[in-house]
């Protein structure tokens, strides 16, 4: 390859890097994530790609003249905060070092008739600085409510609207693509594995049979703010003590079922001073199971749970979200990539990833990469060099099968 993954991946490994925990923070439009959008884009122009960026923030690398029925691959470049240097990078990486492959082995991109071959980087994949995962793919595709997106907020209080007029985008121009979606012909996304099966099962590179059911939630204790000294305990209506019971509620309604899980990922304690009984307690509820009806039945109970902790501190519980179901590849995609990686197993995700976003329009199908931690959204996640570059090749191999196909 004329760059390895490693290579690449070593050359952004301090854009976004947290000193205190060693993790990185990249959400849309922060610096780190603007830098690497430019690392992005030297990369695809160095390999002699026409990049450019769409309406809804997507790049788009084309290699010649963008047409119908593009093979399309990729991933995102953000991360959660204090994520690892891996979950979404190495899918960039990888897809332009199999680009490198493919070259190398005398694909000719442009010639007559050639199927279109682009690569993707899809924004705001982990939602973590607006709170709406995927949401690039799900702005191109129409998933997303457009005024509801326009009006997220970030923790500044800073909508996506204004954030993207700063970073200048037309507010009014974002959502559902049809020219794009029209081109897309297929995509395959090549990820880090987020989980230990690749581990137990001694490969280095897997294909991804579906991503189960999951959803995401925002729960409400309402109770009343007041003087944290002069308030005795017998007359408190204190929102933190019900979210407390909430959130251990959460671990017991997941641990109650063969295979849940469910996590309270931040709360935030309105009006947050230290001397002060919050007026309410805002939390983020994230919960999955291979099976839809699990998931409702793990809401349900912390529903319940919430509402009678609530009650005995005098409080409210509001619980307000959905989930979706189990989500399965093209069939046929899947069984053509199996063709090419006879030895690669067929896993479930459980985590969610723009392919299964895109799913709705076009065939798409997925590779993960082992990560000898088995940890991921964390400085720990981490994926062998060898793994890694054995990671490009595979997925160079599936998409120079994919370019024959019409």
């Amino acid at each position: 390859m004329a760059a390895t993954v490693t290579s690449m991946l070593n050359a952004i490994k301090d854009i976004g890097r947290e000193p205190a925990s060693g993790g990185y923070y990249r959400p849309i439009w922060s610096d780190a994530e603007l830098t690497l959008r430019e690392w992005f884009t030297g990369e695809a122009q160095a390999r002699g790609l026409d990049v450019h960026t769409d309406q809804n923030g997507i790049m788009w690398a084309w290699a010649g003249t963008p047409g119908p029925n593009a093979l399309v691959t990729g991933s995102h470049l953000d991360s959660v905060p204090g994520g690892g240097n891996f979950d979404g990078p190495l899918g960039v990486a990888s897809a332009l070092a199999a680009y490198d492959v493919m070259k190398e082995r005398g694909v000719d991109f442009t010639a007559p008739g050639a199927r279109p071959f682009v690569i993707a980087v899809f924004p705001e994949e982990e939602g973590s600085r607006f709170g709406q995962a995927c949401l690039g793919s799900k702005l191109i595709n129409g998933t997303a409510d457009i005024a509801a997106t326009m009006n997220l907020k970030d923790l500044d209080g800073i909508t996506f609207a204004e954030a993207a007029k700063a970073n200048g985008y037309d507010p009014t121009r974002f959502g559902r693509d049809e020219e794009m979606i029209g081109l897309m012909g297929s995509f395959i996304e090549l990820h880090v594995e987020q989980g230990r099966g690749l581990i137990d099962l001694g490969q280095p590179v897997a294909l991804a049979e579906s991503i189960i059911a999951s959803g995401r939630w925002t729960m409400r204790v309402e109770g009343e703010g007041n003087h944290a000294g002069a308030t005795p305990l017998s007359l408190r209506r204190d929102p933190m003590v019900a979210a407390a019971s909430v959130v251990r509620a959460v671990r017991d309604a997941a641990a109650a079922t063969d295979g849940g899980v469910a996590t309270v990922g931040r709360l935030l304690a309105h009006p947050g001073g230290v001397n002060v009984i919050p007026s309410h307690v805002d939390m983020t509820l994230d919960c999955r199971h291979p099976e839809k009806d699990v998931v409702d039945g793990i809401i349900e109970a912390i529903r319940a749970a919430g509402e009678a902790a609530a009650a005995e501190e005098g409080c409210t519980f509001t619980l307000e979200g959905s989930g979706k179901p189990t989500l399965y590849f093209d069939s046929d995609l899947t069984s053509r990539m199996q063709a090419v990686l006879p030895e690669a197993p067929v896993l479930p995700s459980g985590a969610g990833h723009d392919a299964g976003i895109l799913a709705k329009d076009l065939p798409t199908g997925m590779l993960f990469v082992r990560n000898p931690s088995g940890i991921s959204h964390s400085p720990e996640e981490y994926a062998e060099d060898a793994d890694a570059d054995f990671g490009a090749i595979a997925l160079a191999d599936v998409l120079t099968a994919e370019l024959t196909v019409k």
